[in-house]
């Protein structure tokens, strides 16, 4: 598999390929905010994955027939359950977090997910390097310094809490996704992923008891729920799985310290989310032992590849 041109440089493809994944994955968080100003925050989430399953879905069978999602019980099994971890609560406590909190201070904690997948390694009695553990320190003292401070507001420690329950409910199932039976077709995976956690975002949703007042809903938020499912379920995640394909792993994996930039930055400029010292600090700190923990494990790819898990 070819990953480089033949000078060894990244083609103009795998840039462009990287880029959306840089800033479509980035502004999600951005896109989530202006979503639910006027959508109940669990079912806006129900109806972007299932209307991207569904899109997903018809697609694959167009292109591949009904072989792409021949699987096992077991697999099913295994693909729902990451689902559920994924979307129903990782994705839907973003959700609802994000209505205590900043889109780009969200972004910030999640951030913390490749951290947190370390620390599962070493439960399972793996041995990551010392510079792995290194960068799991200094990341999480970010975390400790953003958590402590309330990214700097008043009033942001139940935001804060929710968000780091969604990123634990991340790598939980992003580790599982890794150990247990899944789907051999990445994409029939996503499918059955995000159709399963937006069924479960819809119960949630109905218990929780949301409701959607169509009246109230604004055309920008309709126009962020359109961009979540083409552009961060769809578009995003394609570009996603073709970079595994196309592209040394150690490149694709700065995404996971890119989008946290990328959200802080849509989130002042688009909705004037106040970014302060405290929060620039702590953000750079986790930035860094994110940084560390991706550069050193590189080389490591079956571990690296458990760290680029991400939520579609």
């Amino acid at each position: 598999m070819a990953h480089d041109t033949p000078d060894n440089r990244p083609s103009p493809l795998v840039w462009g390929a990287l880029a959306i994944v840089y800033v479509v994955w980035g502004s999600t968080y951005l896109a989530i905010a202006i979503v639910i100003e006027t959508m109940p925050p669990l079912l806006s989430g129900a109806m972007r994955f299932v209307t991207a399953a569904s899109l997903l879905g018809a697609v694959i069978l167009f292109l591949k027939g009904r072989r792409a999602f021949r699987m096992t019980w077991k697999e099913f099994g295994g693909a729902a359950l990451v689902g559920v971890l994924l979307l129903t609560f990782g994705n839907g406590l973003v959700a609802l977090g994000e209505q205590r909190i900043s889109s780009g201070l969200a972004a910030l904690l999640v951030a913390s997910v490749p951290l947190w997948l370390v620390i599962f390694r070493v439960v399972a009695r793996d041995r990551p390097r010392p510079l792995t553990l290194t960068g799991v320190l200094v990341g999480f003292g970010g975390v400790a310094g953003l958590s402590l401070s309330g990214g700097g507001g008043a009033s942001g420690g139940p935001g804060i809490t929710i968000i780091l329950l969604a990123s634990l409910s991340w790598s939980i199932g992003s580790f599982l996704s890794f150990s247990i039976p899944m789907p051999a077709e990445p994409f029939a995976a996503s499918t059955v992923e995000m159709a399963v956690g937006g069924l479960g975002l819809l119960l949630t949703s109905r218990i929780a008891g949301e409701h959607l007042d169509l009246a109230a809903v604004s055309g920008r938020s309709w126009a962020g729920l359109a961009y979540l499912v083409v552009m961060g379920s769809l578009v995003g995640f394609t570009a996603y799985i073709w970079l595994l394909g196309k592209a040394p792993i150690s490149l694709v994996s700065t995404y996971a310290y890119v989008n946290p930039v990328v959200a802080v930055v849509l989130g002042a400029i688009v909705l004037s989310e106040p970014v302060t010292g405290s929060m620039v600090a702590a953000g750079a700190v986790i930035v860094i032992g994110v940084a560390l923990v991706v550069s050193t494990e590189r080389r490591k790819k079956t571990h690296a590849a458990e760290e680029e898990r991400a939520p579609v």
